[in-house]
């Protein structure tokens, strides 16, 4: 198959893909990222044939049949229904789903199961943007698009790391600035790779947005920037919402000592957004994970409706979603307080879809949040669960009560790709079609509806998640109202549900989709809605640039919005931030599983401020313990004086299967947004003390399984070209772990037949083993003192699989064969660049510019997401520069 166009399956950019002879590459003609891709895009080549795909149905761990499994699903779920009412059966399902997938499984579970129990993960990154906007609007619409990004003329990037998270958008950004000179504001407690190349970098106080932005709304009344002849046009509630800003935020000082930060560099940010017409205000998970997130929203929303920079070119609040179809999900009702297409559980909009799905036992008020989900699962209120897509046992807060709770649940089902510790407690696991083999649309950050098209076949008895949704809607009696033959069906509901009885009460009308066609469905180009019937198609990409907002008066509502203090909790001084790193994806069933994009960041760590390490006998590169009411864990150290002093920072990604310490979210609390119901993920106490290593090593195997360690050792796992690295330390003495050949060929792997190598230096604490299969590097594994780096470890990786001659082995384990020279840590995953080239080519050609090095290496000319770590190689003395081994 060539020529086809399909999307990207990680962030809510929604990157428009071309497939030629099988291979995903960027989309030059797609309006969201015109050719460009991130690392994890452009490392989608490398996800197809990816090892432990779940291809056939399981119960109870017995491999099955589809009509058995979904037999067995239909019937619990009838029974379970009969029994204790349809609240006791739950979905929790994910925004790397299609709009497809979840319009069905929304209507079965809300217009036919009778429950609004269905949520999705995309609770835990958009929900309070979705509270705000509709507090505020009437309606969840982000009102802009991405254009607006390049011509705005100062844009505020709050609670948001693009450059790691949205590279696309930020180098589309960063090339705007160039261009127009476009002023930029980064406020986020933690100095980023974003705020790298921010005019200004605000590190405010974690959760004090509201006050800052409060105190925003005062500053432009006070300086005659509020546009009054807007808001008496098309807004309320300015007065009440100015008193109330007024009361948190009088002054710049108070703001400054409330949010940490100096008055000065307030008055700046203040005075650039009062005397600036085009502005954009970019906000991400920062703000929507918190415990005030929904009014963090509403604060930036009360400042562009009061200057009325809302709906036109180059300004307006924009809200960057994290997952790839959290929109398309919220389009069709996929969170438990919404019904479908921008509906709520009012009487009239029951009423409404009811008639439309005939489903006269349509749910009539909203199901639980996410948070409230797995605390029914956990006292027994719900009794039967669906997860698709999603890995809760990782990704929720409080992940050990989770999975305490998963595991009591009379029945567990988890449809997805690849086995992850979610489908380890399921009852029947389902095995689901990954992306590049899904037919069906998806929406982005933007509005843009775009096709994903299928170009591979699922491996074994693997489906697309619509047609297990509508099998068991067959079988539960409901076989006329899920009659689909195919994803354009769906589609074409979908939209006739977004025009029914519309009459332009909602924004979210894409009837003009509703008339098309099979052929048309298949070669629908990407389109913004609203595009309704009425308007033969035409989208806008803006909105509310005449006002005319969807609620019952055509009002935009500002709200009046009051601060809170933080909670501080003894013996928990310090504030957890849980997040991404640059070159990983949710819980790493793909990225994790590629080599090279496990170069940048290889492992857990935990982020510090020097100070506070010294204040508590850390070392960088040493070992922490990190605790909170919640949970524990131990990770690596990394100080970093672009830490907030008193926060904390740990990557979300690493799960039982990559690490010892598991995910971090088992130490995070459950606080949610009293309004949205999204979880504070950002906000956690935590305690912070020193563990003291005794060795570190590298073990270099070629065998997939996890190795034999105790749990006095600490590893991650990493995958490298013939196998897999693990970093490994350990808080007893090495002799314990090496004092005898059976526990070092249990740590090996080693087969009977396996030669033995081994190397040491007592004085240095160098101890060195590998063992030969057949002449080929099977295993080998460096033991150090701690803080000792073990740079020898790369090249035997180069070696590893491959066969080593009698003296090379020696020279290997002795550390004198470095025929190899180590790359360093690889700063640009696009093109696999390493450190040391970098620095040589910097050295070597005199290099001054980031545009020099990509065309000198092709580093950082791709995704661009590397350049503020080029441009820092590029300040700083190249020829003392380290190499990250």
């Amino acid at each position: 198959m060539s020529g086809l166009r399909t999307t990207c399956p990680y962030c809510g950019v929604g990157c428009g893909l071309s497939v030629a002879d099988g291979v995903p590459s960027a989309d030059s003609a797609h309006p969201a990222n015109y050719g460009r891709l991130c690392s994890k895009g452009a490392a989608l080549k490398d996800t197809l044939e990816l090892p432990d795909r779940l291809t056939t149905p399981m119960i109870e761990g017995r491999e099955t049949g589809w009509d058995e499994a979904l037999d067995f699903i239909a019937g619990e779920f009838t029974r379970i229904r009969r029994e204790y009412g349809p609240d006791a059966i739950a979905f929790y399902v994910s925004g790397q789903l299609l709009t497809e997938d979840y319009y069905v499984a929304n209507k079965l579970m809300k217009g036919f199961i009778g429950s609004g129990n269905i949520d999705t993960n995309s609770r835990l990154c958009m929900s309070s943007s979705v509270a705000g906007h509709v507090r505020a609007f009437g309606e969840d619409v982000v009102p802009g698009c991405y254009d607006d990004l390049e011509e705005a003329d100062l844009v505020i990037q709050v609670g948001s790391n693009m450059a790691w998270c949205h590279p696309v958008l930020y180098q589309r950004l960063v090339a705007a600035r160039d261009k127009r000179g476009t002023r930029i504001v980064n406020i986020d407690p933690r100095r980023t790779a974003t705020a790298e190349t921010a005019d200004l970098h605000l590190p405010i106080a974690p959760g004090a947005d509201v006050l800052l932005f409060n105190g925003l709304l005062v500053h432009l009344a006070d300086t005659n920037a509020i546009d009054r002849h807007w808001i008496a046009a098309h807004v309320s509630g300015f007065d009440a919402a100015l008193e109330a800003a007024r009361l948190s935020a009088p002054t710049i000082e108070h703001v400054a000592a409330g949010t940490g930060m100096s008055a000065e560099d307030i008055g700046q940010f203040y005075g650039l957004f009062a005397r600036t017409e085009r502005v954009v205000t970019l906000y991400s998970q920062g703000v929507n994970q918190s415990k005030t997130g929904a009014d963090k929203v509403n604060a930036i929303l009360n400042c562009h409706l009061a200057t009325g920079r809302i709906g036109r070119a180059g300004m307006g609040p924009f809200s960057l979603t994290g997952q790839p179809n959290a929109m398309g999900g919220r389009e069709v009702g996929g969170l438990a307080n919404q019904l479908a297409a921008h509906m709520a559980f009012e009487p009239d909009d029951v009423g409404r879809v009811g008639r439309f799905w005939n489903a006269p036992g349509v749910a009539t008020r909203p199901g639980y949040k996410a948070v409230d989900l797995f605390d029914a699962v956990a006292d027994g209120r719900v009794k039967a669960v669906w997860i698709a897509a999603t890995n809760p046992a990782d990704s929720m807060p409080r992940a050990d009560r989770v999975r305490e709770a998963l595991a009591h649940c009379p029945l567990v089902i988890v449809s997805d790709a690849w086995p992850t510790d979610t489908t380890a407690l399921a009852n029947v696991v389902l095995p689901a079609a990954s992306w590049a083999e899904k037919d069906g649309t998806v929406t982005n950050s933007e509005r843009c509806i775009s096709r994903q098209r299928a170009f591979r076949s699922p491996p074994g008895q693997a489906r697309a998640d619509w047609w297990m949704f509508v099998q068991v809607a067959r079988r539960m009696g409901w076989e006329t109202e899920f009659s689909y033959a195919a994803p354009a069906d769906i589609f074409r509901e979908h939209a006739a549900l977004s025009a029914f009885e519309n009459d332009g009460n909602r924004v979210f009308d894409i009837g003009a989709l509703a008339a098309l066609d099979d052929a048309g469905y298949d070669v629908l180009a990407p389109v913004q809605w609203p595009c309704p019937k009425a308007g033969r198609g035409s989208s806008s990409a803006r909105l509310f640039a005449r006002g005319m907002f969807p609620t019952r008066d055509g009002r935009a509502h500002m709200l009046p919005l009051a601060t809170i203090a933080d909670d501080a909790i003894a013996g928990y001084p310090l504030t957890l931030n849980t997040g991404r790193v640059r070159d990983q994806w949710h819980t790493m069933t793909r990225t994790g599983r590629v080599p090279h994009l496990m170069t940048h960041c290889s492992g857990p760590h935990l982020a510090l401020h020097p100070r506070d390490g010294a204040l508590r006998g850390i070392v960088d590169g040493g070992l922490a313990c990190i605790e909170s009411p919640h949970g524990r864990a131990v990770l690596r150290v990394v100080f970093d004086p672009g830490m907030r002093a008193g926060n904390v920072f740990a990557p979300m990604h690493w799960t039982d299967q990559f690490a010892s310490s598991g995910p971090v979210d088992r130490i995070v609390h459950a606080i949610t947004d009293p309004v949205s119901g999204q979880p504070d993920l950002k906000g956690t106490r935590v305690q912070v003390s020193a563990v003291t290593e005794s060795w570190r090593g590298v073990l270099l195997v070629r065998a997939a399984g996890k190795p034999k360690l105790r749990a006095t050792e600490h590893w991650s796992k990493a995958p490298v070209t013939a196998g897999f690295a693990y970093q490994l330390s350990g808080t007893t003495p090495l002799t314990e772990f090496i004092g005898s050949e059976a526990s070092l060929r249990q740590l090996l792997e080693a087969p009977e037949a396996a030669e033995l190598v081994s190397y040491s230096d007592p004085k240095k604490s160098v101890f060195r083993y590998a063992t030969f299969v057949g002449g080929l590097l099977d295993a080998c594994v460096f033991f150090a003192a701690p803080g000792a780096s073990i740079a020898e470890a790369e090249h035997a990786t180069t070696l590893l699989g491959s066969e080593v001659g009698s003296w090379n082995r020696i020279a290997l384990l002795a550390g004198i064969d470095q025929s190899v020279a180590p790359t360093g840590k690889i700063v640009c995953a696009c093109f696999s660049v390493g450190e040391r080239a970098i620095r040589d080519a910097i050295l070597d050609g005199n290099l001054t510019t980031t545009v020099e090095i990509g065309a000198r290496l092709r580093a950082g000319s791709n995704c661009g997401s590397c350049i503020p770590e080029l441009k820092s190689m590029l300040a700083a003395n190249a020829a003392s520069l380290p190499l990250t081994v």
